[in-house]
């Protein structure tokens, strides 16, 4: 039997997920230009730099946000299928 969901459909949390990604690649950007005047020996960033920085556990966070979301509407949806209510009763 094929899956009832079409491959371009979004599932919940998916757009969690991809904000996620893109605040964690940006975080990530910010900590290789924070570190990078560490190690070339030239004059440091400005403290607001390392704060762009911590974007990277942000952005780690959010994404499992939209993963836990995704997994839960897996389990309800598992659940309604499974349900006594969603199959059909024999008549008599």
């Amino acid at each position: 039997m094929r899956e009832q969901t079409q491959t371009n459909s979004a599932a919940p949390g998916d757009r969690l997920i991809r904000a996620g990604a893109i605040v964690f690649f940006v975080g990530a950007l910010a900590t290789l230009v924070t570190v990078a005047p560490l190690l070339l020996d030239t004059t440091p960033f400005p403290t607001y730099m390392f704060g762009l920085s911590m974007l990277m556990g942000v952005g780690f966070l959010v994404a499992g946000a939209g993963v836990l979301r995704s997994v839960a509407a897996g389990r309800r949806q598992a659940r309604a299928a499974s349900s006594p209510s969603a199959s059909p009763s024999p008549s008599r």
